[in-house]
């Protein structure tokens, strides 16, 4: 009992620890959703219709990076907290470290072929020929901005985790205002378009990077040295089994959206909305729910440290606790959400700019029945984190896949061969459901078998 009391982990009480870790996770995590938002918000006011469809075109590039970061962020956080809840406090500096390089590599390659192959991506992605000058603008900038996004999103997760997490909301809030403020100067100041707002997201992205790399010179759970920094394939190969299943979730999106982008093109071109209108009017309706997804993953990430250090020490009504604090926050949050959502629309799509009638019609009513589950959406990443924490990288992985891979695409194939247009609507909430019943089912199984082990722990 000595041993755990030397971590805050393994006693202090678990409501004030998620206060503690959510906070700061759910403020990057949003931060991280408003360098989208703020783009499209001034690009809506000075570029237009067009400029808001090429910032959906481009959002893949960004889930894609969200995908790499979170691979090797949660996964060498997970992995340093695990260790450290087993008491070995040596093995956990090289989960940090070689976590960090990795994240600085894999921004490089990403970029580099991001430049490379831009048009035929883009195309790729769904883009129509009148919008493929706004996304090719925006991204050629942004895609140099690669490495230091990864870098921010991972290295904040490694930072919380050696118990900094004040640290990670500090480091995201400041690329965030220095985005908006550049949002507004280049963008509406100086009428530099795309490129402006692309510019002004990187120049932010470039200074939370640099505070991550000032912080892991004062790391205060253990000095880093070089030679923590020098990959080892083992420790890699850990690293990235347990971040798979939030790298898979990321992925997942991004493969969905870019689906969703050519489904869009085809079905809108056949309905009387045209290819162009709702593919800015999805790109807008899937960021702003970007920030309620947003709460509920940082508030998911809040719960990792807790629920992995606890699995480690075999403290599991701790670990169950902080699972059940993350699903009745994130509910009541996704309720807020669902009325925001079913209640005002029109006037959440207004903000970003004007629009045709049609423009209008077909946001609201995709806004209202795509995610009229919005409700019961925190379940699947809070309990795919949560096996993610606890060290069971496959039921993640799975969980993380339900949603976007293994429902959503195959009916966002069939339901519009039937329904056009509309069968595109009715994917979200089929999607949102099945997933949710998956993650409930999954999550009572695991239940029983930490009781089980509880149990024995207590005869022994």
């Amino acid at each position: 009992m000595e041993k755990e009391k030397q971590n805050p982990l393994g006693y202090a009480s678990v409501t004030k620890l998620m206060l503690k870790f959510a906070i700061p996770s759910i403020i990057g995590m949003l931060v991280s959703a408003l360098y989208n938002i703020v783009d499209q918000l001034f690009i809506g006011q000075g570029v237009g219709t067009n400029g808001n469809a090429a910032t959906n075109i481009a959002f893949p590039f960004s889930t894609a990076c969200m995908a790499v970061a979170l691979l090797l962020g949660i996964g060498g956080a997970s992995c340093f907290n695990l260790t450290l809840g087993r008491g070995d406090k040596k093995l956990a500096g090289f989960y940090a470290g070689n976590a960090i390089t990795m994240l600085i590599a894999c921004g490089v390659v990403i970029s580099a072929v991001t430049l490379v192959f831009l048009t035929p991506l883009l195309k790729f992605f769904g883009s129509p020929a009148e919008v493929l000058p706004y996304a090719q603008e925006y991204v050629k900038v942004t895609a140099l901005g690669f490495p230091f996004l990864i870098l921010t999103t991972g290295g904040g997760h490694i930072v919380r985790a050696d118990g900094s997490p004040t640290m990670t909301m500090i480091c995201n809030l400041t690329g965030a205002v220095i985005n908006t403020a550049l949002d507004a100067l280049f963008v509406l100041g100086f009428k530099w378009g795309m490129a402006g707002a692309a510019a002004a997201t990187v120049i932010g992205q470039v200074v939370s990077a640099v505070i991550v790399l000032v912080y892991l010179t004062r790391f205060k759970t253990l000095r880093l040295t070089m030679t923590h920094f020098k990959p080892r394939v083992t420790i890699v190969k850990r690293i990235a089994s347990i971040g798979m299943a939030s790298c898979f979730n990321q992925l997942a999106i991004a493969i969905v959206q870019i689906v969703l982008n050519n489904s869009l093109k085809h079905y809108g071109r056949l309905s009387v909305y045209g290819e162009n209108e709702p593919l800015a009017c999805a790109g807008i309706i899937m960021k702003v729910n970007m920030i309620v997804f947003s709460i509920v993953i940082g508030l998911a990430q809040g719960t990792q440290p807790i629920e992995s250090f606890n699995y480690g020490a075999k403290q599991y009504s701790r670990v169950k606790k902080a699972y059940m604090l993350a699903v009745v926050t994130g509910g009541a949050i996704s309720i807020v959400a669902f009325v925001l959502f079913q209640a005002f629309p029109r006037q959440i799509l207004a903000v970003f700019g004007e629009g045709s009638e049609n423009y209008f019609r077909f946001g609201v009513r995709f806004f209202r029945i795509f995610l009229f589950f919005t409700w019961i959406n925190c379940l699947q990443p809070i309990t795919s984190t949560f096996f993610t924490s606890i060290g069971k990288p496959v039921k993640g992985v799975f969980l993380s896949m339900t949603r976007q891979m293994i429902f959503f695409i195959p009916f966002l194939v069939i339901l519009p061969l039937i329904f056009g247009i509309d069968g595109i609507i009715y994917t979200g909430p089929i999607a949102d459901v099945l997933s949710a019943a998956v993650a409930i089912v999954m999550a009572m199984l695991d239940f029983r078998a930490m009781n089980k082990l509880e149990k024995a722990k207590g005869d022994a």
